[in-house]
């Protein structure tokens, strides 16, 4: 099947946010689409994946829409759903900062184009700043980046505040980046109300630059937020950068751990996987809330099952204890 996989946002006032969802849940209702879009009153962010004709379709609606006619759509070929299901749902803040943003002073865009030249220019007051999460820079990141200290980028805020009294916000440059380009337009705008004037944003993020300046300047591969996990940034997937959680041998292949009640994200190699039952440690592999670890070879991660999953693996569970 020939499938397409999209990313997009537009930050745009939304008047009434939950009509929105339902217009677009009527539109999904006959098209063969999955993905997450998340509507507010500040905008849209969409990540999903569709039949290349119900893309098209997808596109040419909400491109006649004048809130979204400038929003552009960041497309890659695929051979099937990224995603396991469709949601769209009202979310009261598209990028959790919990603190009011003023949109009217972000950052600079800057293309792909221009954002390769200022690396390749940067001096020591140029700070290049990745605000995504550890999990993500693990296993790719731009050369001579950084990333916050923080538990959560709710902390955002305050991080602002303390790189404000590290670092002249009159003389530094930031230049920062995140995997499709919405994170910036929240925390820009935080950078920015904090006195730093020189702000610049990857316009369209690093999925964008990947699209048009393919690897250069990047190292190991991207985190994505669907089946596909870990894709190359530019036509082939580069040396992972990162390791096993079990043997530390380089791998960038990332699963969730077989605990139910643990779920996290980790990187594992095949060999180790088994070995470990699916689990990211000795101690979730004692616990009896382990889905079963199925040696398929597939690189999609397990996920947490849904209410009639996990009622139909209580019964299984019920039924093999009876047997023995």
């Amino acid at each position: 099947m020939d499938y397409r996989v999209l990313a997009y946002y537009a930050i745009v006032p939304i008047e009434d946010p939950h009509a929105e969802v339902a217009r677009h849940q009527e539109f999904f209702r006959s098209r063969d689409f999955k993905g997450r879009i998340y509507i507010s009153e500040e905008g849209i962010n969409g990540q999903a994946s569709g039949l290349a004709a119900h893309v098209e379709e997808y596109i040419v609606w909400m491109q006649a829409d004048p809130r979204f006619q400038k929003m552009s759509f960041k497309i890659h070929k695929s051979a099937e759903h990224a995603f396991p299901k469709m949601t769209v749902k009202y979310r009261k803040q598209l990028v959790a900062i919990d603190c009011q943003v003023d949109f009217s002073d972000r950052g600079e865009h800057v293309s792909p184009e221009e954002w390769k030249k200022m690396l390749e220019e940067r001096d020591a007051e140029t700070l290049v700043l990745d605000v995504r999460n550890d999990y993500e820079w693990q296993v790719g990141h731009f050369e001579g980046s950084e990333l916050p200290k923080l538990e959560t980028f709710r902390e955002f805020p305050s991080y602002a505040k303390q790189l404000k009294s590290e670092r002249d916000p009159k003389k530094t440059a930031v230049m920062m980046y995140c995997t499709g380009g919405i994170r910036c337009e929240y925390f820009s705008a935080v950078l920015k109300k904090e006195g730093f004037e020189k702000v610049y944003q990857l316009d369209g993020g690093i999925i964008n630059y990947g699209l048009e300046k393919g690897s250069e300047h990047w190292k190991g591969n991207l985190f994505v937020f669907d089946d596909r996990l870990v894709v190359p940034l530019g036509e082939e997937k580069e040396e992972p950068i990162s390791a096993c959680r079990h043997c530390e041998k380089k791998h960038d292949v990332y699963y969730n751990c077989a605990n139910m009640d643990c779920n996290e994200l980790f990187v594992c190699c095949m060999d180790c996987l088994k070995q470990h039952k699916g689990c990211c440690c000795s101690e979730c592999e004692k616990e009896d809330r382990i889905r079963p670890y199925h040696e398929d070879g597939s690189s999609k991660p397990f996920r947490k099952w849904d209410h009639q999953e996990k009622l139909a693996w209580r019964a299984k569970s019920k039924n093999a204890e009876i047997q023995h």
